[in-house]
C-alpha cells in the first residue's frame, strides 16, 4: 500500500511538471524554469573541462584540447580566445554557441572602446554579457546559448580579474573556477589549495591551474593535450605554446618527485 501511494505521488508530480519544459518562460508549479536548467546542462555535458586561476598580479586559464576528428585542422580547434588586447576567454559549451558568443564579447567590447575611447574593463564587459544573457531566459523567441564564459583580464585599479558567467546569465568574480564536464570535483580541488589573497606568480598560478585539470581528470598531460591563455602584470594577454606548456608540466612532475 506504501508503495502504490509512493508511485501516486511520483506520477502525479509527473504530471503536474509534464509540458512546462516546452516554453523557456513558464514556470512549472514548483518554481522551476526548465528550459533554463537543460541550457545549463548542456554547457557541461562536451566531456571537456576548464580551470581559471587569479594569481598575485596574473591570471592562467587552461582547457583540454580535444579535435573531435581526425580530419580536422587541429589549429582551428580552439576554446581560448582573445576578446581585446587586454581580456582573455576560456569557453565551454556547444561550439557554434561559443563562437557566436565570442563574436558578442568583441563587438561589445570594440564598441565600448570606439563610443568612450578606453578599453572595456573587464567587469562592465561580464555584467554587459550577463545582461544579454539573462534576456534570452526572458523571451520566446530566442534561444538560450548553452555555453559558458569565463573572463580574465589584469585591471588597472582593480587587479586580476576572473569572471564567470553561465547560459542564464548569472556572473560573479572568482578567485579560481572551473567549469564543464568535472565542475565540482575541480572546485572542490581549487578550495582547499587557492588562498583567500593569492600569493602565486605567473609561473605558479599556471601550473596550479594545470595541477587542478591533471588531478580532476587522473591523468598526467603532454603540452599538445592542453590549451593555456595568461594574462601577466603587463596587462596583456596572451596564448601560452606548446612548449612553454611542456615547461610548466616538467616543473610540476619535478615538484611532486
Amino acid at each position: 500500500a506504501r508503495e502504490r501511494a509512493r508511485r501516486r505521488r511520483v506520477r502525479g508530480k509527473m504530471s503536474r511538471d509534464s509540458g512546462y519544459d516546452r516554453h523557456i518562460t513558464i514556470f512549472s508549479p514548483q518554481g522551476r524554469l526548465y528550459q533554463v536548467e537543460y541550457a545549463i546542462k548542456a554547457a557541461d555535458s562536451t566531456g571537456l573541462t576548464a580551470v581559471a586561476v587569479r594569481g598575485k598580479d596574473s591570471c592562467a586559464l587552461v582547457i583540454q584540447k580535444k579535435v573531435p576528428d581526425r580530419l580536422i585542422d587541429p589549429d582551428s580547434v580552439t576554446y581560448v580566445y582573445q576578446i581585446t588586447e587586454k581580456i582573455g576567454c576560456l569557453m565551454t559549451g556547444l561550439t557554434a554557441d561559443c563562437r557566436a558568443q565570442v563574436t558578442r564579447l568583441r563587438q561589445e567590447a570594440h564598441e565600448f572602446k570606439f563610443k568612450f575611447g578606453y578599453d572595456m574593463p573587464v567587469h562592465v564587459l561580464a555584467k554587459r554579457i550577463a545582461d544579454i544573457c539573462q534576456v534570452y531566459t526572458q523571451e520566446a523567441s530566442l534561444r538560450m546559448l548553452a555555453c559558458n564564459v569565463i573572463l580574465a583580464a589584469v585591471d588597472d585599479e582593480r587587479g586580476p580579474n576572473i569572471f564567470k558567467i553561465d547560459s542564464a546569465g548569472s556572473y560573479f568574480p572568482f578567485r579560481a573556477t572551473a567549469s564543464g564536464n568535472k565542475t565540482a570535483e575541480a572546485m572542490n580541488w581549487l578550495e582547499k589549495k587557492v588562498d583567500a589573497e593569492p600569493s602565486t606568480d605567473e609561473a605558479g598560478t599556471m601550473q596550479l591551474a594545470i595541477m587542478c585539470l591533471q588531478h580532476v581528470m587522473s591523468s598526467d598531460f603532454k603540452g599538445s593535450d592542453l590549451e593555456c591563455g595568461a594574462v601577466g602584470p603587463d596587462g596583456k594577454f596572451r596564448f601560452v605554446g606548446e612548449d612553454e606548456i611542456e615547461a610548466h608540466l616538467t616543473a610540476i612532475s619535478d615538484r611532486d618527485m
